[in-house]
């Protein structure tokens, strides 16, 4: 048995005037609406938000749910939490529901409103997905985490960091042009990695060495939402659902030194997982929606995902194998990086340009009759991590 999507919907991401309640409430609603499922059929609701204590005084968020729909009422409803990758934990919960014969539909909704706060508060609120005691206590931040990464990466593989900063910057741009296609990204922006790299000092400031502002992703609002059932039930509704043909979802060490610093080894754990749950290679995909929240991060995934060698992952940038025309195009959408990153919302968000691209009515760059994809979400320094393989039925 597996299950499948059979509404989305999908806000804007960026600098938002509506608040929490608002976001939640205009995804859900959405996604019910394009499902054709009336909302007293909904088993279950689970609401993917990383702090909507930190960012918004209000902790206990699923309930508020029920404000969708007066038929919602007495349906079960679910905050998850796993950091940035809260939103694909909601949509596993949803998924084992389903599978376990619980519920017959299950809303899932990713949202976050972050620009609540000014950039030091959002600052510390983020680092409280770190491991407090050694890190966000001692005043790293999440571009520090990641610096890490990029510094682990030109230690062990030995490259200097000009090449390093040029791929990076190829990466950003890369993800800016893309994003020019997505009316819902937040920094759709023409440029070439050369423009990133004359920007002056002021307008491109080193945030954690090696890591310049236009290798980090944005702070952002935003919400996304999917409506999933059954793969048996899907069939019956229409043609155009997706199915969620694998997930796998592993966790590393919370403390970053007990990891390697030069690549994604929990991450690629759960790639490997997910493929073969699904029976594919890299090879079968047509594209992957990854969790570039740093560009290093982007590069690191395209070894996860079995795109490039360990160490060969500077390349692809150069090479072109995650172009539009590339062997896997990577983050069509424009990415964390360009389309936005409003946290708790990523992995539903993830989840929806999947099922819109293969559905052929993509937000942003469509390819030509796609039929497989995968979205790698993390959550924190890449200690939690989820890979779901989308298919169509």
């Amino acid at each position: 048995m597996s299950v499948s999507v059979i509404g989305t919907a999908h806000s804007k991401f960026g600098r938002l005037d509506k608040d929490l309640y608002q976001l939640l409430i205009e995804a859900g609603q959405g996604a019910l609406s394009e499902s054709g499922v009336s909302a007293d059929k909904i088993g279950g609701i689970w609401i993917g938000n990383y702090s909507g204590g930190g960012f918004n005084k209000q902790e206990h968020l699923a309930p508020f749910a029920i404000n969708i729909d007066e038929k919602l009422r007495f349906t079960p409803a679910t905050r998850v939490e796993n950091a940035c990758a809260s939103g694909s934990a909601a949509i596993k919960e949803a998924r084992n529901a389903l599978l376990a014969g619980e519920v017959e539909y299950a809303l899932v909704i990713g949202v976050e409103k972050m620009t609540t706060l000014k950039t030091r508060g959002i600052t510390e609120v983020l680092a409280m997905a770190s491991y407090w005691p050694t890190e966000g206590a001692a005043g790293m931040t999440f571009p520090g985490l990641f610096a890490e990464y990029a510094k682990g990466y030109l230690q062990e593989y030995g490259y200097s960091e000009d090449e390093l900063g040029e791929a990076l910057a190829k990466i950003a741009a890369k993800n800016h042009n893309n994003a020019l296609d997505n009316p819902l990204a937040q920094r759709p922006w023409k440029c070439s990695y050369e423009d990133i790299l004359d920007l002056s000092e002021d307008k491109n400031p080193m945030i954690a060495a090696p890591l310049r502002l236009y290798d980090c992703s944005l702070i952002s609002d935003g919400a996304a939402a999917i409506v999933m059932t059954t793969t048996e039930n899907a069939k019956k509704i229409g043609d155009n659902a997706i199915e969620l043909a694998s997930l796998s979802h592993t966790s590393d060490y919370l403390e970053m030194d007990k990891r390697s610093k030069s690549s994604f080894v929990a991450g690629k754990k759960a790639i490997e997982d997910a493929y073969r749950k699904a029976g594919i290679t890299v090879d079968d995909l047509d594209f992957a929606e990854v969790h570039d929240c740093f560009t290093i991060a982007e590069l690191l995934a395209y070894e996860a995902l079995g795109l490039a060698e360990d160490g060969k992952g500077i390349e692809v940038p150069a090479n072109g194998d995650a172009e539009f025309n590339g062997r896997l195009p990577v983050n069509l959408s424009g990415g964390l990086k360009a389309k936005g990153h409003p946290v708790g919302a990523t992995g539903v968000s993830m989840a929806v340009l999947a099922v819109r691209q293969l559905q052929g009515r993509a937000i942003g760059k469509q390819l030509t009759n796609p039929k497989t994809g995968i979205s790698f979400n993390i959550g924190g320094s890449a200690a939690s991590n989820y890979a779901l393989v989308w298919k169509k039925v």
